[in-house]
């Protein structure tokens, strides 16, 4: 892995994790699921100039248009709406942790589902991994952790590992801009079915609220899945989802620090093994240097 491509999944994980607690400030003056599409309506338009702007087409081959709309729907519509949806009743630290288990998820469904081969430190940091979270989450369940946003969250967190095992279709061919603007369009479309049926739709308008849309819409919601893009792009999905084992600590300290979330001992032991578990399943996939399947 060259030094461009951990640049680049740095700066991903980064800015991903802190997608969290902006999300948090968000919530807690707006209805979740409006206040989503209205972000990736915006980001959407923003990258679909931007694309054409860099001379990009809108003409994506069956296999782009397919993938593309997949993962507009399982990451944008599904896996970021139930996560803001749950988000009025659950912290941001607890959130990330969830959506930090979506490495996990990819190595068990290869490993189980795909054939993919999973050496035994890659069987120990699954163990390892969901037991970190399950320190975490009984350590939270004591101080009233509300279930049912726990369970929106799993569910995101299912479908992001869907449209990642799905979206190498959508990375190729180019036109990474265009992609990234059409599949936040295509989210943007099914929220806004969505809100009207599931919530009561409400903005207040507040100086956080600006601040938090804003830097929302521009980063995690463009910037970092264009990073993203083109980082699968790059080094493939296996390496990529590497950098995940950051989130749980970026996650977790970016929400301690901005929203004063409160971080106990089991909760440090807890993202401590979940990153060492993601850590260790990530190098297990990794191919073995000198193999024929290192190239």
């Amino acid at each position: 892995m060259d030094l461009r491509a951990m640049a680049m999944g740095l700066t991903f994980a980064l800015i991903w994790s802190s997608a969290f607690t902006s999300a948090r400030i968000i919530v807690a003056d707006a209805s979740p699921l409006f206040s989503l599409a209205l972000r990736f309506l915006i980001s959407g338009l923003i990258g679909v100039a931007i694309a054409r702007a860099m001379g990009q087409s809108w003409r994506l081959s069956p296999s782009q248009w397919y993938a593309t709309i997949l993962f507009g729907i399982c990451q944008n519509a599904l896996y970021l709406g139930l996560n803001f949806y749950a988000m009025q009743t659950i912290e941001a630290s607890v959130a990330a942790i969830i959506a930090s288990t979506m490495p996990l998820l990819v190595a068990l469904a290869g490993w189980l589902f795909l054939g993919e081969r999973l050496r035994p430190v890659g069987v120990a940091g699954l163990f390892a991994g969901f037991a970190g979270v399950a320190v975490i989450m009984s350590s939270r369940v004591g101080a009233g952790l509300d279930m049912f946003g726990v369970m929106l969250c799993g569910i995101g967190a299912l479908a992001l590992t869907f449209a990642t095992l799905a979206v190498r279709g959508a990375t190729s061919g180019g036109n990474f801009m265009m992609v990234v603007g059409l599949q936040m369009l295509v989210g943007s479309g099914v929220l806004f079915v969505a809100a009207p049926l599931f919530e009561t739709i409400y903005i207040h308008p507040t100086v956080p609220l600006a601040l938090a849309f804003t830097y929302t819409t521009l980063f995690p919601g463009l910037l970092a899945t264009l990073i993203w893009f083109l980082l699968l792009d790059r080094i493939g999905a296996t390496r990529a989802a590497t950098f995940h084992f950051l989130n749980p600590v970026f996650g977790v300290t970016i929400a301690a620090l901005l929203l004063g979330e409160k971080l106990g001992p089991l909760d440090a032991i807890g993202v401590l093994v979940t990153t060492l578990g993601i850590l260790a399943v990530q190098v297990s996939r990794q191919p073995v240097r000198g193999s024929k399947d290192s190239a």
